[in-house]
């Protein structure tokens, strides 16, 4: 071999030449993220006036999701059968979307996690039959999605997993929040339990979706999962849901047919399809299944 080869390569194994080791490629991860984990899109709590009662409701608390509550255990106790009002949107958060088609695929994806988190423990009747229970949701204010944004963000994340260990956190810019009130009503209209509910982006946990509603399409369903644990426990629940998901809640998510025909009418989940739409930041109307008529009589 001859020597200037070996005078190259000793070159060019000496800093700044020198391939980054492993450890140091992770350590510049940790300091990115501990970097951007601040970065979230802030999203007060919001009344928009359509709660039965918000004297009940208790102080705010919460970090990432805020949230003030009202439960009334022994009341919800009694409660066999359940009815969800298809969610609307209230006419600040309205004007904030520009298309119904973006509003309604929001709201529907909220009433499917909820109708299935809660069919472990109701049974899910249509919206307009007798119910023991009736929810009624009402979207308070949205943060839209910058697409620009997220499109650079899912580019940059979805190269650093070739590239990197591990992938690189979105960049904590044009990310999207969402606001929400919800309450549970008897049969009587007497308000069971209640939430005011808001949570925004960050770039840790939600990833860019190139869509204006693709970061409240995800926070909508991280909703109907903190709601849906107050009505089946009766309480405010402790901590992190650390348990495994349901076989039925499983089928639903990889977008089988739903335990309760109810549910049918906010439509199937995209399954693994939308998993994999999301990893590429896809928007979520490519993958979105439309409803399927629900039979009322």
């Amino acid at each position: 071999m001859p020597s200037n080869f070996h005078s190259r390569r000793r070159i060019f194994n000496q800093p700044p030449f020198r391939r980054p080791s492993r450890a140091l490629l992770l350590g510049f991860i940790v300091l990115l993220a501990a970097a951007t984990v601040s970065g979230c899109a802030a999203v007060p709590l919001k009344e928009a006036g359509t709660l039965a009662s918000y004297q009940k409701l208790g102080p705010q608390k919460g970090t990432f999701a805020k949230k003030r509550l009202y439960v009334d255990g022994p009341q919800l106790a009694r409660a066999k059968t359940v009815a969800i009002v298809p969610t609307v949107f209230s006419f600040g958060a309205a004007s904030k979307i520009r298309s119904e088609a973006d509003r309604s695929m929001v709201s529907k994806a909220l009433d499917r996690a909820l109708c299935v988190a809660l069919s472990d423990k109701y049974q899910m009747v249509p919206a307009g039959q007798p119910a023991d229970l009736t929810i009624r949701s009402v979207i308070a204010d949205i943060v839209p999605t910058n697409k620009a944004v997220a499109g650079v963000a899912t580019v940059v994340s979805v190269g650093s997993g070739f590239a990197l260990p591990v992938g690189v956190p979105r960049l904590p810019f044009g990310l999207g929040g969402l606001a929400i009130e919800a309450e549970a009503l008897d049969a009587a209209g007497t308000q069971n339990a209640a939430m005011l509910w808001s949570r925004g982006a960050n770039s840790i946990q939600d990833k860019p979706r190139v869509s204006e509603v693709g970061d409240a399409y995800g926070l909508a369903a991280k909703f109907a999962d903190d709601f849906s644990r107050v009505l089946i426990a009766g309480k405010e629940p402790k901590g992190l849901n650390l348990s495994l998901p349901s076989r039925q809640r499983t089928r639903s998510w990889l977008g089988g047919k739903p335990k309760y025909a109810a549910c049918e009418a906010f439509g199937r989940a995209p399954g693994l399809l939308g998993v994999l739409a999301s990893r590429y930041g896809a928007p979520p109307q490519w993958t979105e299944r439309k409803p399927k008529p629900t039979m009322t009589h």
